[in-house]
């Protein structure tokens, strides 16, 4: 068997400049919104916003409402997808990868405390039960909690209702994640939201050649860290002789698509605010193409929450966070270092753009700070 082609020893920085071409953050891309969250395998969607100034951050002419209809024609939408956290998905993408990642989940709910309170053996009558309600309606967590109660009242309801959610491919629909409405999360089944049967074959091959496209070059620890699932290895060498392998200045193998973008390292990078809970700090294994090893805590809180991120030089340089009111918006920008006049401009740019694009019709405020 022919082995993988031999690419480039690649350092920091033209790790750093691949990545921004696949993420659409080294210019605005003029591509729908449909397409980017299909090139990006989805966007974390833990709360309902940040995907809109996701996709906002990388497509020319991006409106807010363009993902607002594609969520209520039910070509996108949201359900429990890598890491086990919620992301906006295509409705194509969730079918294909809910099942490769069904055993992952199934996994993480079985270690909390949920999934040690509900046996192994009544399982497959939870799934059957909980499919049927589903099915008849979408129901709230409430909603659920309380019928399946009633069902098992010897059983603790809410570790019920948590095991349900991760073993039985569900999404949130509409109007919950729908740009302007609000709504408590609001569970149907996937097939009985998207008319559509799970992919009865999953393939992680599939899902590798998607991933190396939107965030390669990386290695097989990296592809774990993005998806939660582990056993990538058997993949990857599979692969192999389609793959070219660059290494980084370590030495460590970056697989790779052939023809995939690799710019140089001086390569300009504008200046972006990226979302809350974006995968673009979430899905490497060593993530320092994007944010510097020192500079890693302070992204990651105690109760989860990613914030908001600013780039700089093609490199995480600060946060960002705003307050959307009927009547004002607020959007304050936290740098990490003194930025250059240039910089600091670039950075009141994007959020004025921003603000104006998510709340037009309130009055504007940014505020760009100074480190100490």
């Amino acid at each position: 068997m022919a082995g993988a082609a031999e690419g480039a020893v690649l350092d920091r920085r033209r790790l750093n400049r691949a990545y921004l071409a696949r993420q659409w953050l080294l210019r605005r891309e003029p591509r729908g919104a449909l397409e980017a969250v299909q090139h990006l395998v989805g966007l974390q969607a833990q709360h309902p916003n940040p995907p809109y100034a996701g996709l906002f951050s990388r497509l020319e002419g991006f409106r807010f409402g363009e993902l607002a209809d594609l969520m209520l024609q039910r070509a996108v939408t949201r359900g429990t997808l890598m890491r086990g956290t919620v992301h906006l998905a295509s409705a194509r993408d969730l079918l294909a990868l809910r099942p490769l990642l069904q055993p992952h989940l199934a996994r993480q709910i079985n270690g909390t405390p949920y999934g040690k309170a509900v046996p192994a053996a009544g399982r497959a009558e939870l799934l059957d039960f909980g499919r049927r309600l589903l099915d008849e309606q979408p129901r709230t967590v409430a909603e659920l909690r309380q019928l399946l109660g009633e069902r098992w009242p010897d059983r603790h309801a809410d570790a019920l209702a948590h095991v349900l959610r991760f073993e039985l491919p569900t999404v949130h629909v509409p109007p919950r994640g729908v740009w302007g409405r609000g709504g408590r999360a609001t569970h149907a089944t996937v097939e009985s939201w998207l008319g559509a049967p799970l992919d009865p074959e999953p393939d992680r091959a599939v899902m590798l050649r998607r991933y190396l496209a939107a965030f390669g070059p990386a290695t097989a620890a990296d592809v774990t860290a993005w998806s939660g699932m582990t056993g990538w290895r058997p993949t990857v060498e599979r692969l192999r002789p389609a793959l070219v392998v660059h290494r980084d200045a370590c030495g460590r193998e970056l697989f790779d698509l052939p023809g995939a973008p690799l710019p140089p390292a001086d390569t300009p990078a504008p200046v972006r605010l990226v979302a809350e809970f974006d995968n673009l700090t979430l899905s490497h294994a060593d993530r320092t193409r994007i944010v510097a090893e020192a500079d890693r805590p302070r992204l990651m809180s105690r109760n989860g929450i990613v914030p908001g991120t600013l780039l700089v030089d093609g490199f995480v340089a600060g946060t960002w966070r705003w307050d959307l009111g009927r009547t004002s918006a607020t959007l304050t920008v936290t740098p990490w270092s003194r930025l250059t006049p240039a910089d600091r401009a670039a950075a009141e740019s994007e959020a004025h753009a921003l603000l104006a694009a998510a709340a037009p019709e309130a009055a504007p405020r940014v505020a760009v700070g100074t480190p100490e």
